[in-house]
């Protein structure tokens, strides 16, 4: 092929794939319709030369790591989900659906980090969504109102960089990375091209001259984040901000962390006043009435690796229609009906001719196997009409043999029982053996589904049975 070939090209808009032919449907991101022809590219050859290095290669014991160091954002829900805080010349991107409380919860981010700022230094929070008098409403609302943070509305990459330069922030803040838009490279605000450049000069911003720089990213309609996933890769952090529109609850998971753990999970509470972080989110997830109601079981699920109380709620009632409904809110319907099956094949529960309806408390949600347990005694005792003890929890996987197998963390699902009061917990007994006592808490290790249920019958009455029920 001749070094001046010109062929065709093809671009996918949703992931930034490109193609030498056209094709129905992207072969990376498998969206259909969006594969697009972006003009004919040269199939040039390039070569690169070697160039000297502007400082030597050091031995890695004589690298200062200081510079790596976080530091904290003033909010301590999200700096559990960093590792400890944000590092200097870091980009952090924050990804959610529309509404869900992205520039609520930066927003207070930045006027703490201003509260803090080294004089000289303060915080850039640049929006390009909204007018300068937009976010100086909400800043009055959730008391953010400080004069080291500095607010600027540009959409312009080029009058951003400037701003920068002005300012000499401490921390940036940018909402959105879609709504900037580089003057030199084609294509409106948002596309795939837009993207990447800007993203490419904010993190050069951030390494260059070591500012935290904080991103607010689109999602598309299947919750992925929107534009190219070279964005993703580029970034050192990103982060879901997910929550239920009819919830107060917000959770913050961080899905990629080139300085801290992935497995963290940050909970907020977004009220009127703005958003606070929640320490300890019980009372969210657990009804305030603990009195003996049939029905009613809680578990402790793991959120990464964060034990959350979680309460599950049932409800049989005889059904009027020839196809019972089989109703879930908060947990995997699959799992939901295998444990129903179990249910009534292995106890003898009869739930043929009722409407069962299983949900959590809250908008919590629990969809990993050590709910099951928690589901099945709560749905027996809805079916069978008594109650379970207020202070008992149950933690472990349902097999379709009636088995309770084993779990993982059940030693901080059982420390995160007995600080939140509650006296027995249910628990598989493979592994019980090397579980370490926990004060205040007494531990029944059980190895079907039919003993559990009535270990927590008998624990309805204390004292009628003796620790440790075998």
């Amino acid at each position: 092929m001749s070094p001046r070939t010109v062929r065709p090209a093809f671009r996918c808009s949703e992931c930034g794939w490109t193609a030498s032919k056209w094709v129905g449907r992207c072969a990376e991101c498998q969206a259909w319709g969006t594969v697009e022809e972006v003009g004919a590219a040269p199939a040039t050859r390039s070569s690169t030369t070697a160039t000297a290095p502007s400082s030597p290669a050091r031995p890695i014991d004589q690298v200062d790591a200081r510079a790596a160091q976080a530091r904290s954002t003033g909010v301590g829900e999200l700096d559990r989900v960093l590792g400890g805080g944000i590092v200097p010349g870091a980009v952090v991107l924050l990804a959610g659906e529309p509404g869900v409380g992205k520039s609520t919860l930066l927003l207070d981010v930045a006027a703490k980090a201003a509260a803090g700022a080294p004089p000289g230094h303060p915080v850039l929070y640049v929006t390009g969504e909204e007018s300068a008098s937009q976010v100086r409403l909400r800043a009055e609302r959730i008391g953010a109102l400080t004069p080291a943070l500095l607010l600027a509305a540009e959409t312009d990459l080029a009058t951003l960089l400037g701003h920068v330069d002005a300012a000499d922030p401490s921390l940036l803040v940018v909402d959105s990375v879609q709504t900037i838009a580089d003057g030199s490279v084609d294509g409106s605000a948002g596309g795939v091209s837009q993207v990447r450049a800007v993203a490419q000069a904010l993190i050069h911003v951030a390494k260059t001259r070591s500012i935290p720089v904080l991103l607010v990213g689109h999602v598309t309609k299947d919750g992925s984040i929107a534009g190219p996933r070279v964005l993703e890769h580029l970034v050192d952090v990103v982060c879901q901000f997910e929550g239920d529109r009819h919830s107060r609850l917000r959770m913050v998971r961080a899905v990629k962390n080139r300085y801290g753990p992935t497995d963290e999970v940050g909970c907020f509470d977004l009220h009127d006043a703005g958003i606070t972080g929640l320490a300890d989110p019980s009372g969210l997830f657990l009804s305030g009435d603990r009195s003996a109601v049939p029905g009613t079981c809680v578990t402790i699920s793991l959120e990464g690796r964060r034990p959350m109380p979680t309460e599950i709620q049932a409800l049989v009632a005889l059904s009027p229609l020839s196809s019972p409904r089989r109703t879930t809110s908060g947990l995997d319907s699959s799992r939901v009906a295998m444990t129903l099956a179990v249910l009534q094949a292995r106890l003898g529960t009869v739930l043929g001719g009722s409407d069962v309806y299983v949900s959590t408390v809250g908008g919590a949600r629990a969809v990993e196997p050590a709910v099951d347990l928690a589901v099945a005694m709560a749905v027996s005792s809805a079916a069978d009409r008594r109650e379970l003890a207020p202070h008992i929890v149950a933690v472990g996987e349902v097999g379709l043999t009636g088995e309770v197998r084993a779990t993982v963390g059940v030693q901080r699902r059982l420390a995160e029982a007995a600080r939140l009061g509650f006296r027995h917990a249910v628990v598989p007994h493979h592994g019980a053996e090397d579980l370490k006592a926990v004060p205040g808490l007494e531990v029944h290790p059980v190895r079907h589904l039919r003993q559990a249920v009535e270990v927590a019958m008998l624990l309805t009455n204390p004292g009628s049975v003796g620790p440790g029920v075998p």
